[in-house]
């Protein structure tokens, strides 16, 4: 724990504590797990479920004080009952959505947006959203925060209206043209999939969907892999479309599972392969804008 002062004359002085060279960077932290989160999932799309949140939480495994999927990440699955409403008020600077099933409205800062299947959202912190089923069914999205990020440092969320990202919408249809643009562009001879990235007026110089957090749909086509890599990003992936794939995760198999979410711990070498028929689509978010910002990001390719 360190060593207290020899002398201390206040409270404030005996609050200090010393470390050396030889004790000061000897942390032994809990790995981040890789994981594929099922339970979570089928509790969302269950038919009997109602509204509310699912998270993916496996702070415990990594020694975390606070709900996280990654040390800086949480994902949850919500559930909208048929008719219903779901307020939340996450402590988070930005939120990322995708919408799995049904149709729905989300209404935020002053702004009303209807989705449905396959949209994909970006909302700013700091703001009290309200997310109703509409249609006559329920709804579920696929919802990610960087609230263990604020937690880390006892953080608040930053006051209403004065988020770094505004409600951006992503509708289906126009994620399906931007695809196909990215697909008629010539390949590269070691490209194995098309990847669009999400960015937005306010955050296009980073290339992110907002300050902290990347996101970006991937594509692989049928009988590739995209090429073994690591970064020291965290990966948190939504198996969207994918009959027959699989990742390699650091020697480790996990096969796709239908709206299964998956982790992929920082520095891993990892790989993503299609052995089905169809095209596979897959929805990553990373920790990435920290890394970038910080010059930490350290992508390399493995083969």
């Amino acid at each position: 724990m360190g060593d207290p002062p020899v002398r201390a004359a206040t409270a404030a002085q005996a609050r200090a504590r010393f470390f050396n060279s030889a004790n000061a960077f000897n942390l032994k932290l809990p790995a981040v797990p890789r994981a594929r989160f099922d339970a979570a999932r089928d509790a969302a799309l269950a038919d009997a479920a109602g509204t509310g949140a699912y998270p993916m939480d496996q702070s415990a495994a990594f020694g975390c004080g606070f709900p996280a999927t990654t040390p800086l990440v949480l994902a949850r699955y919500l559930r909208i009952g048929a008719g219903e409403t779901l307020s939340t008020r996450f402590a988070a600077s930005g939120e990322v959505h995708y919408a799995i099933a049904g149709n729905g409205e989300t209404r935020v800062a002053g702004e009303t947006i209807a989705w449905g299947p396959g949209d994909v959202m970006v909302l700013p912190g700091g703001e009290a959203v309200e997310h109703r089923a509409t249609g006559g069914a329920a709804a579920v999205l696929w919802t990610v925060t960087n609230e263990p990020a604020l937690a880390f440092e006892r953080l608040n969320p930053p006051a209403a209206g004065a988020a770094a990202v505004d409600p951006v919408h992503y509708p289906a249809a126009e994620i399906a043209h931007q695809i196909e643009v990215l697909q008629a562009l010539p390949a590269a001879a070691d490209q194995a999939g098309v990847a669009l990235i999400f960015s937005a007026e306010r955050t296009a110089d980073s290339r992110n969907a907002m300050p902290s957090l990347t996101l970006a749909l991937n594509t692989l086509a049928p009988g590739m892999h995209q090429r073994a890599h690591r970064h020291n990003a965290a990966a948190i992936t939504l198996c969207v479309e994918g009959e027959g794939c699989f990742s390699m995760i650091d020697g480790h198999r996990i096969d796709w599972s239908p709206f299964a979410t998956m982790v992929t711990p920082p520095a891993e070498v990892h790989s993503h392969h299609n052995g089905g028929p169809r095209l596979a689509r897959f929805l990553i978010v990373q920790d990435g804008g920290w890394h970038y910002h910080a010059r930490t990001m350290g992508f390399e390719f493995a083969e």
